[in-house]
């Protein structure tokens, strides 16, 4: 087994403000909120009262766990911000938001959800990619709902979209515990010589 790199206070949740049409979603934010209060790791989420969202923060508060949330004013206005968190930031935009639960996170797990979830999943990888930040990122593919988008990945990788340090920086599990096990091994990307490797690369274009 890997020797853990990673101390993990915090993880930051993404998923959807919908329950989803198959109950296992339901039921793995359930146990995303227990798992994290049993193991005393802070749930950073999107301050949600609905959906996913509000099933893993509930979950994790009836077990005593901490739950940190992060809204735009705008989302608090129209009352889908959850009134029993331990900690509520609200911002001014999206992009506040992000940037907090950047700030408070160790690392970053999405689980299913849409066009909110996957805007923030890749925008974490993104900001990995280019060194903003070297905190782990993960996946919980519940029962095959990211199966198309893993394979799209594994297709921009092929394409040479994706290098390998990129592409391996999203770890991926359908288990949670063994998902957090990795998130604590994982080793973020070189991303100094990648960006000098691509200089180089428009140097000599441009020659």
């Amino acid at each position: 087994m890997n020797k853990e790199k990673n101390a993990i206070n915090s993880i930051c949740l993404f998923c959807g403000a919908s329950p989803g049409s198959n109950p296992a979603y339901r039921e793995a934010a359930h146990r995303f909120g227990e798992i994290l209060a049993e193991r005393n790791i802070t749930l950073i989420y999107g301050g949600g009262s609905v959906g996913l969202m509000g099933v893993a923060a509930d979950a994790c508060l009836a077990k005593g766990g901490k739950v940190i949330g992060v809204i735009p004013r705008l989302l608090m206005e129209k009352e889908v911000g959850h009134a029993g968190v331990t900690e509520m930031h609200v911002v001014e935009t999206m992009h506040e938001r992000k940037a907090l639960m950047t700030q408070l996170s160790d690392a970053f797990i999405a689980l299913p959800g849409g066009y909110g979830t996957l805007d923030e999943l890749f925008e974490s990888l993104t900001w990995l990619q280019l060194s903003y930040h070297t905190k782990p990122i993960g996946l919980l593919n519940v029962a095959g709902f990211f199966d198309q988008l893993i394979g799209f990945l594994d297709h921009a990788h092929g394409e040479r979209f994706l290098r390998e340090q990129h592409r391996a920086s999203l770890q991926i599990d359908s288990d949670l515990g063994a998902l957090i096990d990795k998130l604590r091994a994982a080793e973020a990307p070189d991303t100094g010589k990648w960006l000098d490797r691509a200089k180089l690369i428009e140097a000599e274009k441009r020659a």
